[in-house]
């Protein structure tokens, strides 16, 4: 911590700028923002020398803490909107949650070099979905009741849990797969986001409990540090990305975000050489 206070105030900034995006990207896609909040706790907590052995885990269970109360307050708006699918929801309320519970299992014992793999194997498959998505891309009409509703719910826990984001992108693409509007996707998405963030806040604490190399304030693998700086940020611009979800065409939006996900993917696969 013997950075000048300039740089401090820079890394600071650089936080508080990831909280925008992320704020408005959960409103607007229904994703929480932690696909942006991930690469930059990362690059952050690395500056700050947090040792390399935690640092990943460090910033995928940081960004679900953020993604709790962001993804309350999205699937509020969304849902006094009228917006949120509610028998999918209902559907997911326990296939979510154990998808999230094996994804801490399994946290609690990959390496750093293993969580940025994974990371940047799903990111690179996300940003594939989101550069050439195409409306007209179908696989039915009605969305699959169970068992199959409940196999995606915990693949769609899982993996969110993996990359510390609120599973937005995962399900918007589940659900318009089989004909449903988008706006009704991402709406869903940020009750998806709530299912995932909060048992995941609770499993990666579990996961990194007592664990010597974490930094000051830390428990397990969340840095309370980073929650309270961002928190307030995207609490306040989330809205607007609702506002947005509900007024804007998205598709060069999500073709930005397809562009960004693959350097953020380039980045992590890059590190492991």
């Amino acid at each position: 911590m013997d950075l000048p206070m300039g740089e401090i105030a820079l890394f600071a900034l650089a936080l508080a700028g990831a909280g925008i995006v992320a704020g408005f990207m959960a409103g607007l896609f229904g994703i929480g923002g932690g696909a942006v909040l991930v690469p930059v706790f990362y690059q952050v907590f690395g500056l700050f020398g947090v040792d390399e052995a935690v640092r990943m885990h460090l910033s995928v269970g940081t960004s679900l803490a953020i993604i709790v109360p962001t993804s309350l307050r999205s699937f509020r708006a969304h849902y006094l909107r009228g917006a949120v699918d509610m028998d999918i929801l209902r559907s997911f309320v326990l296939a979510v949650p154990a998808g999230v519970v094996l994804a801490a299992l399994v946290a609690a014992h990959v390496s750093s070099e293993g969580l940025r793999a994974i990371f940047a194997g799903i990111a690179f498959l996300v940003s594939l979905r989101l550069l050439f998505n195409r409306d007209r891309w179908r696989l039915g009409t009605v969305v699959p009741a169970n068992p199959v509703r409940s196999v995606v719910g915990v693949l769609i826990g899982f993996f969110s849990t993996l990359m510390g984001i609120g599973g937005g992108v995962m399900n918007n693409t589940f659900m318009t797969l089989y004909g449903r509007p988008m706006h009704q996707a991402v709406a869903t998405s940020s009750g998806v986001g709530v299912l995932i963030s909060v048992p995941g806040l609770i499993g990666y604490i579990w996961a990194g409990w007592g664990d010597p190399l974490l930094p000051i304030a830390s428990s397990g693998y969340i840095n309370w540090i980073a929650v309270l700086l961002i928190v307030p940020i995207t609490l306040l611009v989330a809205p607007y990305g609702v506002q947005l979800a509900h007024a804007l065409d998205k598709r060069k939006l999500e073709l930005a975000f397809g562009l960004f996900l693959i350097l953020v993917a380039v980045r992590f696969a890059w590190s492991l050489y």
